[in-house]
Parts: structure tokens; sequence; C-alpha cells
């Protein structure tokens, strides 16, 4: 039997809980990597899939959740990845070794497509103006979310284990699940849309062996016959799933809102930028937990590396208060290129100064501030450029892109440590790291220059307020790594 309608603020608050969840679940990755890799007795590229496997199946689930939320579906889209998300957090406190805890990890990315069905579900039950500030809400919740919940797991995980860790979110999501079941509406009665069965399936299986090729090519040779064979299959399927969705009437993701301008210089920018933060971040965390005997590193603890990342989280959310000034009193073409040339700096800045662990919280705060600028000011772009009626379908596909790069950049930073790792050694050679971090500033080089020259000299409109919003939402999120917003 669906539940009563609820009140306005218990929905907000379950809605708040459920975004507060999400960015717990996103922050068990990134600082276990290091201890997953002793205890699992394998090396840090191996362990980073962790990461990657949670992020492709966020980047997968994200618009198909997001399409699945746009109907009748709203309660039992949320219901199910709870329940979902539940039994791969008990798989991997269960787990003994890393392929049960990979699979699980795998389950857990369908809580990052929960983010954005919260914010649907806002926009559907709740007055407009009362809408817009409780998915503004849920956006801060979620970068902040995340800054808590990195230090929070990482403590657990240091003085239990890691398993600790994932025993804690599930406790939480179990209570959170309870409440979901109790409070949220019931959208039976909501329009029923069709769903691009066949865009999910292409756009999933192209992604799988893409990603497959980056993480895995260096144990399977680059040039090998499964490498080539797998990488040219993925690639031929991604160009057949954009061909099979611009001539769908209602595709998963509505690519057609993309030929502007200024549309391409977001879609293309989010891109690089997410597949250098994930090559940037996740190398900076192992990087101080590798062992001082090893010759470098600064062997902290798992939680010093989760506090590693609040900075990031703060110069982000700092960031972002002040781009609605700079893009009112500068050319906002300028304003992209300013923040990866930022995040640039801060991959150089540690690529050159790793003597000391405060630099790499130095760094971790500059990577921070470009992120801010950068992730607020494309959603802007991109508002400016589409009528009223397509900006979701183009946010949609903007959010997309961003997600994959996330899950691109964290494969190839395993297949980069993977390169530098001697065979049947557990830790790369420091060369692995500072490979990693080169690479990730010269895409934000190159983003910072693309930017400039693609956007040209376009005309942006007045910033209104409801553009100001989204660009400060969309910066939030991106310190959680997350980079959603609503459609």
């Amino acid at each position: 039997m669906p539940p009563a309608p609820p009140s306005t603020r218990t929905l907000r608050l379950t809605l708040t809980l459920l975004a507060t969840m999400m960015s717990i679940i996103g922050s068990l990755g990134a600082p276990l990597i290091g201890t997953v890799a002793q205890a699992n007795h394998i090396s840090l590229s191996s362990a980073e899939w962790i990461l990657t496997a949670t992020l492709l199946t966020g980047a997968l689930a994200t618009p198909v959740m997001g399409r699945l939320a746009d109907g009748h579906l709203q309660r039992r889209v949320v219901l199910v990845a709870l329940s979902i998300v539940l039994v791969g957090l008990v798989m991997s406190a269960l787990s003994r070794d890393f392929t049960w805890l990979l699979v699980g990890r795998s389950l857990q990315g369908l809580g990052m497509g929960l983010l954005p069905v919260t914010m649907t579900i806002a926009r559907s039950h709740l007055a407009p103006p009362l809408a817009a500030r409780t998915i503004a809400s849920l956006s801060v919740t979620a970068a902040i979310g995340v800054g808590l919940g990195y230090p929070v797991t990482s403590v657990i995980a240091q003085y239990f284990d890691y398993h600790s860790a994932f025993w804690f979110a599930a406790a939480l999501i179990g209570a959170t699940l309870i409440l979901a079941a109790r409070v949220l509406p019931d959208t039976a009665s909501h329009a029923h849309r069709a769903f691009d069965v066949g865009g999910a399936v292409l756009l999933t299986v192209a992604l799988v062996a893409v990603l497959s090729v980056l993480g895995q090519g260096e144990v399977w040779g680059w040039t090998s016959p499964r490498s080539v064979g797998i990488g040219v299959a993925g690639t031929l399927l991604l160009v057949g799933w954009c061909l099979y969705e611009w001539r769908r009437p209602d595709p998963l993701v509505n690519l057609r809102q993309s030929a502007h301008r200024a549309v391409i210089t977001a879609d293309a920018s989010g891109f690089m930028i997410s597949v250098s933060m994930y090559l940037f971040m996740p190398v900076v965390v192992e990087y101080v937990q590798v062992p001082r005997s090893a010759g470098f590193g600064f062997g902290s603890s798992i939680f010093t590396a989760g506090l590693l990342l609040v900075p990031l989280s703060l110069g982000t959310f700092t960031a972002s208060r002040f781009v609605p000034l700079l893009v009112r009193h500068f050319n906002a073409r300028v304003t992209v290129p300013l923040g990866a040339l930022l995040f640039a700096l801060a991959a150089l800045t540690f690529t050159h100064e790793h003597r000391t662990l405060w630099e790499a919280f130095v760094t971790m705060g500059i990577a921070g501030l470009g992120g801010g600028l950068t992730f607020a000011t494309m959603p802007g772009y991109i508002v400016r450029a589409t009528p009223s009626a397509d900006t979701g379908a183009a946010l949609g596909f903007y959010q997309l892109l961003r997600s994959v790069g996330l899950s691109i950049g964290s494969a190839a930073a395993g297949g980069v440590l993977a390169h530098f790792t001697a065979a049947g050694a557990a830790l790369p050679r420091q060369a692995g790291f500072i490979t990693a971090l080169n690479l990730a500033a010269g895409l934000l080089v190159l983003t910072a220059v693309m930017s400039y020259v693609v956007l040209g000299t376009t005309p942006a409109a007045a910033t209104s307020p409801a553009t100001v919003e989204m660009m400060e939402e969309s910066a939030e999120l991106g310190a959680s790594g997350l980079g959603l917003v609503g459609e």
C-alpha cells in the first residue's frame, strides 16, 4: 500500500538524508585504495578499480535512473537503487577476496545516480520556489557530506579495518531505505514514458569495453589482439550509440542540443577536466599513503588521506562564491581557462614539490579553487546558449560526459600506475605518480586553450539569478566528485 502524502518538511528532510547518504557512498573510494591493496596483496593499480568500478556504474546509472524518474517510477527507482546499494555494501563488508569487494563496489555505484532523482522528486512534489531552494540545499549537502564523509569513514577504517567502514555505511543506508519507503510519495499516477532500452544497453557495453582496455591494457599488452579488438569494438559501439541516439524520437540522452559553440565548449571542457580530476585526486591520495621505506611518500594513515580531500571541497565551495562576480565583471570566456590553469598549477606544484605532507594539502586546496571556477561556469554556458525547453536535455548530455570522464580518468590512472609497477611488486615507482600528474596537467592546459578558442567571441547573455544559482550548485557538486545536477 503506498504511503500517505508526506508533509513538505518531512519530504525535504528525507531527500536531504538521501543526498547525504550518497555522499558517504562516494567517500568510500579514494582513501581506502592503499589499504585495500595491502590487505588483499594486490598492486595499487588493481586496487584503483574499487574507485573506477563505482564511477563506471554511476556513469551508466545516472542517465538511466534520471530518465526512469521522469515518469511514474520515481519512488520505485529510489527504493530499488537503495536496496542494491545496501546489498553491495554488505558484500563489500563480508568480502574476503578482492573480486567480491569489487562486485560490491560496482553495485554501490547505483547510489551515484540517485542525486538527480532526488532533485526530480523535489521539482515534482514541491512548489516551484521551495523546489528551487531544496535543490540548492541538496547540492550543498552533497558537497559537505563528502567533505565530512572522507575523514569519518577513513577514521573508522583506520581504527578497525576497511570492512568496518562498509558496515557503517550499510547501517546508514538500511535506515535510509526504511525511511524512504515510509515517506516518499506514490507516483504511479504520473505519465508513463518510453524507455530507450537499446540506448542503455549500447552505452553500457561500449563504456565497459573502453574502460576495460584502459584499466587492463598494461596487463593484456596494449598492442595485443585482446586490447586492440576490445578497444576498437568499444569505440565503434560508442559511435553507433551516438548515431542511434541522434535518430531516436525519445532517446536516453538527447544529443541534438549540443551543436552550439558554447555547449560544445562546456561538454568538451567538462569531459577533459573530469578525466584530469581522477588522474590527479586519487593519485595524490595514494602517494601520501606510500610507506617511506619505498623511498618516497609519507606513510600517512587512512585518516590523514581522508582529511587531504577536505581542502579540495572547501576550495571548490569557496571559488563557487566568486564565479557570479567574475562573470558579471569580466568576460565569461576567461573563467574556464582560468580555472583549468589553476588546476594544472596544482598538479604541477605537487609534481615538483612533494617533500613534505603540507604541500599535498596546499595542492588540494589550489585544485579545489580551479575546479570551483570550472564546474560552476560550464553549466552557465549551456543555460545561456539553449532555449529553456531544451536546457534539461543539454545538461543531461553534459552530466553524462562528466561522469564518463571521471570513470576514464580513474581507469587511466590505474593504467599509468600499472605501467610503472614492476612484475610482482605491490607499489609503482615514483615516476608513475609523477607521470599521472603530468598527464592531468597537460590535459588541463589543453582544456584552457581549447575552451578559450572554441568559445570565441560568443556573447554572454545577462546572468540571471537562476543561472547564478545553477553555477553555484554545479560547483558544490563538483567538490564531491559527483558532478551531477538535476535535469
